[in-house]
């Protein structure tokens, strides 16, 4: 079984973050040994949990398990898969149905949005669907990240309605050319805020460049985008328009290969430009969002 590659390649706090909620979690999950993640929690006393029963009316969450409670609940549920299908196929089917692209930190304090999304292989041949979400609450303790809590158990609604929380959508009456891309031809805006964020590019903190190939250069390229915006409370799932430059517009397919990837429907609206850019870089992303 082989972990997929980061998201956050160029940032190490979410890189820390994200390999632990999601390769060491499953990697333990799947030997169902607790040990191998205990020290990613906060003591018992700190910890607290949130099951929202999978409803989306806060009015309805209940508080979730003691962390003991959890590491039960956790171990049994293990061990129920485990019994089930081989362990090659219940990691790779936990990584394929496991997404964790959102993070937002602030000092020492983190939170972490994990959605699960597909299915697990059963015995009888069958599959059990997941399909729900959880908000990891993380603080850096003592030089590491550790989960303090979280909200369980919430209703996927990314996956039940696209993410609209710049109230932006496409007409009714759009259209466009069959071989178009992953954009949208004419996007609808309801918004308070403006934030335009500079290009950015596959640069590491101290300046140096990222990535040898388009696609991985477009990866920490978003993931820089999706950084900056953070710093003015949106996401990607709030852009309306994007600038895109490449060295070469014969990259173009592989570029929109990783942006599928990254950027949620409706996607925004694109323009694409073919230019030089500095020594090293093949792109360079500029984005437009908006907040209510």
């Amino acid at each position: 079984m082989t972990a997929p590659e980061s998201p956050f390649p160029a940032d190490p706090d979410r890189h820390e973050i994200g390999s632990m909620l999601v390769e060491r979690d499953i990697a333990a999950y799947v030997a169902g040994d607790w040990s191998r993640v205990a020290d990613d929690f906060v003591d018992h006393a700190e910890f607290l949990a949130v099951d929202a029963r999978t409803r989306s009316n806060p009015d309805s969450w209940r508080l979730g398990r003691t962390l003991d409670g959890y590491r039960d609940a956790w171990l049994a549920g293990s061990a129920r898969l485990r019994a089930q299908t081989s362990p090659e196929e219940l990691g790779a089917a936990l990584h394929d149905l496991t997404t964790l692209r959102d993070i937002e930190i602030r000092g020492d304090d983190a939170i972490a949005h994990k959605k699960f999304d597909g299915t697990v292989p059963q015995g009888d041949g069958g599959a059990a669907r997941l399909d729900r979400q959880t908000l990891y609450l993380c603080r850096r303790v003592d030089g590491r990240w550790r989960i303090r809590g979280f909200v369980g158990y919430l209703p996927n609604v990314a996956q039940a309605q696209p993410p609209s929380p710049a109230g932006k959508q496409v007409p009714a009456g759009a259209r466009q050319h069959a071989t178009a891309g992953p954009y949208s031809p004419v996007l609808e805006v309801s918004t308070d805020r403006l934030v335009v964020i500079s290009g950015q590019a596959a640069l590491a903190p101290d300046g140096s460049v990222v990535g040898h190939d388009v696609e991985e250069q477009t990866r920490v390229t978003l993931e820089n985008c999706r950084r900056q915006l953070a710093t003015a409370g949106c996401d990607l799932a709030d852009v309306v328009k994007v600038n895109i430059y490449l060295t070469d517009m014969a990259m173009w397919e592989r570029f929109n290969a990783v942006y599928r990837e990254v950027v949620p429907e409706p996607r925004p609206a694109r323009t694409a430009v073919g230019t030089a850019l500095l020594d090293g870089l093949l792109v360079e992303v500029e984005m437009w969002a908006t907040r209510r």
